[in-house]
């Protein structure tokens, strides 16, 4: 349901303009003057803005202003104004219109109101954010290379096999492995080639989030509901509704917030911090983790349900010295990738090199290798040779 701000100091503008919006399923709030109006942007978020432009204490314009401000210096930290202005007057001056315009505001409309108008509008500006959003998500996919899992083995054939089969269900899946063999890549893979491919996919590292804030970035919160939490905020979860929650290193997550993911797993709803209202979420969600889980719910830092919950599908991912045969393949793509971002020719490894490799212990799996061939391509020849990979490796 999109929600829409109305601010404008006529009452009985604010009163009609939210019975025609409300009526047509919209979830409507109205600010009686500019002030009010920007702080209820600032706080909560909107699908769409309507302003006034003539108003005591804020005019339109200067509302606008701020909004154009805050979105080119904040735009990770005030989602709420990422959305379409439509300026509304009383008086029909062009300067004023073609200035509101230059400032962004998506339209301009003057009063009395046309309320077949207002509903075009209405349908036209969310459309037209809906349509640039999904134009951003495609971008954002085309500037980036897919996850790839390289490599010919046995035991990487498995995990391929596993992931084909478990992809198109709903099944929640507990991915396990050392560090640096590409748990996440997993994680991708079985996101795009699920029916949730074009919802978002969200990643968390609970590992990396404070546990005193790993719930109010899983759940979100509501304003004033801790220092520092100046306005309402989504969490992983509502983000992820309708794709995918990626819960990695999920083993370090404290002792309550597994409980409330258990609770969220159950129930398929979730509470933000500081509220008692219950918001119903539809996520798919992966996991994954390098620690024995076993081994953690024995010593009573793992919840057992929890773990039942997740490991429906457990897929392990093998560590690069179980599968020495693919690393010619994994050089191969290393170095195409690293030349190419490094702007250099294409530099070649002797038999012998890729031999030497086989035989070392790779303790950082895929990550090393990776750091151990950009190390080789920027400081030997364009043949690198065994004796090079005796010096740098």
């Amino acid at each position: 349901m999109a929600k829409i701000l109305i601010i404008d100091d006529e009452r009985g503008i604010r009163n009609t303009l939210r019975e025609v919006l409300a009526d047509e399923g919209y979830e409507v709030e109205v600010a009686e003057n500019g002030k009010q109006g920007l702080e209820m942007a600032q706080a909560k978020s909107y699908d769409l803005i309507y302003s006034d432009i003539k108003m005591p204490e804020m005019d339109g314009l200067e509302v606008l202003s701020k909004i154009s401000e805050f979105r080119a210096q904040n735009s990770d930290s005030f989602e709420s104004i990422e959305c379409p202005i439509v300026m509304i007057s009383g008086h029909g001056d062009i300067e004023t219109a073609v200035q509101a315009l230059k400032m962004g505001a998506y339209d301009f409309l003057l009063k009395p109101l046309d309320l077949n108008r207002i509903l075009i509008t209405t349908k036209n500006a969310l459309e037209t954010k809906n349509l640039k959003q999904e134009t951003k998500q495609l971008r954002k996919k085309v500037a980036t290379k897919g996850p790839q899992m390289i490599g010919e083995s046995a035991a990487i054939q498995r995990v391929r096999d596993i992931i084909d089969k478990v992809a198109p269900t709903e099944a929640r899946v507990l991915i396990t492995g050392p560090n640096g063999t590409g748990k996440e890549v997993v994680a991708h893979l079985i996101h795009e080639h699920s029916a949730r491919a074009n919802g978002p996919m969200v990643e968390v590292n609970c590992a990396a989030i404070p546990s005193e804030l790993i719930e109010s970035e899983l759940f979100g919160h509501m304003k004033g509901s801790f220092t520092g939490a100046v306005k309402d905020r989504a969490g992983k979860f509502e983000q992820a509704d309708g794709g995918t929650l990626f819960l990695d290193e999920i083993g370090d997550m404290s002792l309550a917030a597994q409980t409330k993911v258990l609770r969220a797993l159950q129930e398929s709803e979730i509470t933000r911090v500081g509220s008692d209202k219950a918001i119903k979420v539809n996520v798919r969600v992966l996991a994954a983790t390098n620690k024995d889980l076993a081994k953690e719910i024995a010593e009573g830092n793992f919840r057992e349900d929890l773990f039942h919950r997740l490991n429906v599908i457990p897929i392990h991912v093998p560590s690069l010295n179980e599968r020495i045969e693919d690393i010619p393949l994994l050089v191969e793509y290393f170095t195409g990738m690293i030349c190419a971002e490094q702007g250099i020719a294409v530099k070649s490894f002797e038999p012998a090199a890729i031999k030497a490799l086989q035989q070392k212990e790779w303790t950082g799996n895929i990550r090393q290798l990776r750091n151990v061939v950009e190390r080789l391509i920027i400081l030997a020849g364009p043949k690198i040779t065994a004796a090079d990979v005796e010096l740098y490796a």
